[in-house]
């Protein structure tokens, strides 16, 4: 098991960018699948992007693709979330996780951070 710490959320006018970083406490090289989820107030916690261990497969939910991207650096033990074009429905809590096989569903996922809170809003 390994801690993931995530940072780098705010408050951003629609139509901004941010960039989330998740650090692992330890090596993330076992973990098949990186991903990163976001809950709503009173939404369930939802898929938003994930990538495999070498970084040959990326998903994404639907309603993100063109504007968010994930990354990982497996010798930094880090995953990024690169999001671009903001709107106010983007708005949410946003959780890094990690999973030892690959994964679209909470479910599948071993390891989470606390989260960390991206408001987009004017």
């Amino acid at each position: 098991q390994v801690q993931l710490v995530e940072s780098g959320g705010g408050l951003v006018q629609p139509g901004g960018s941010l960039r989330l970083s998740c650090a692992a406490s330890g090596s993330i090289f076992i973990f098949n699948a990186m991903g990163w989820f976001r809950q709503a107030p009173g939404k369930e916690r939802e898929f938003v992007a994930g990538i495999s261990r070498t970084g040959s497969t990326r998903d994404y939910l639907d309603s993100v693709k063109g504007r968010f991207t994930i990354a990982r650096d497996n010798a930094k033990n880090m995953a990024y979330l690169q999001m671009n074009s903001l709107k106010a429905e983007n708005t949410a809590v946003y959780y890094c996780a990690a999973a030892v096989r690959w994964g679209t569903t909470r479910k599948s996922y071993d390891d989470w951070g606390q989260g960390t809170q991206v408001t987009v809003s004017s």
